[in-house]
Order: C-alpha cells, then sequence, then structure tokens
C-alpha cells in the first residue's frame, strides 16, 4: 500500500468485494445532495460495479479505495475500453476529506496502472458542474473532448468526456 497524501494513516489498497455496499450507497447518497440525481444514478453505479465484478479482468482492470484509520476516504477505476485505452470510472471523494490530496493520489494510482497495463489513452466521463474535478482532470493532462447537455438522473447536466495519453 502506498502513502496518501491525506496524511501518513491515508493508505491507497486495492478494491474488495467488501467495498461494493460502501461504493453504490455513497455515489447515490452525494450525488442526490450534491446534484440533485435521481436514484436511476444509485442504480447505474450498481450496474457498473456488477459489470466489474462479473468481468473479474484482474490486474488489467482493478479498482482502489483510499482509507484512513478504517475510514473509506475514496474510490476509483480503471476498466478496459479497448486494448489502448482504459476509462476511469467511479471516482468518489468523501466531502471531508476534499482538497486533502485524496483526489490526486487516487487519480494517479489509476493513471500509474493503466500506464503499467500497456494502455497509451484514458478517457473518463463527468459533468460540467463537478468543477473540482474538472480542474483536477486538467491539471493533470485530461483534455475536453466532447460535451453535450442532456437530461439524465433526473435532472438537465451537462456530460463532458475527458481524454489524455499515458
Amino acid at each position: 500500500m502506498t502513502e496518501g497524501a491525506a496524511g501518513p494513516q491515508a493508505k491507497v489498497r486495492p478494491f474488495a468485494s467488501g467495498d461494493i455496499d460502501w461504493i453504490v450507497q455513497r455515489h447515490g447518497a452525494l450525488y442526490a445532495e450534491d446534484q440533485g440525481f435521481d436514484a436511476s444514478f444509485e442504480a447505474l453505479v450498481a450496474e457498473i460495479l456488477a459489470d466489474f465484478m462479473a468481468r473479474d479482468r484482474r490486474p488489467v482492470e482493478n479498482g482502489w479505495i483510499m482509507e484512513a484509520d478504517g475510514a473509506r476516504l475514496g474510490c476509483v477505476f480503471v476498466v478496459a475500453e479497448d486494448d489502448e485505452t482504459a476509462r476511469l470510472r467511479l471516482m468518489l471523494v468523501e466531502p471531508g476529506a476534499r482538497g486533502q490530496g485524496v483526489g490526486q493520489s487516487l487519480l494517479e494510482t489509476a493513471i500509474d496502472h493503466a500506464r503499467s497495463q500497456g494502455f497509451t489513452h484514458m478517457v473518463l466521463w463527468t459533468q460540467e458542474a463537478l468543477h473540482a474535478a474538472v480542474r483536477l482532470y486538467a491539471r493533470n493532462g485530461f483534455r475536453l473532448v466532447e460535451s453535450a447537455t442532456g437530461v439524465h438522473f433526473g435532472r438537465e447536466i451537462v456530460n463532458q468526456t475527458w481524454q489524455r495519453a499515458l
């Protein structure tokens, strides 16, 4: 395990099956509270994780949890989009851990992993309203390649696709 930026007690560890409920619940709760998303977003997160577990293509695809003193601070996943492109999925940082380097540590873990598995590009989906996440991605070499407004998860959002070379 590597030491995280949130402090010497913060560690990034591999995702384990016992993390599924937390990932689904926290995504659902935080996106409902912060973005006004309905339960269809939580269902999408559950579907993404079910697909990840069914495929079980580790080590090529993997996920990580950052935790400190037994509390989960955030998560991130890397899945194969195709043979050359990795997709960043389910990036989440708990509100109390934001601004402490948790997102940066998780993103670096994902990028380093994708690179080590031979991927040459990484893509991700986010939404325009997630300003801190968008700044994090831009700071780490991602560039906006597509933006479209649509109704998803019970509200209108601006979907964005970002990409970077590895």
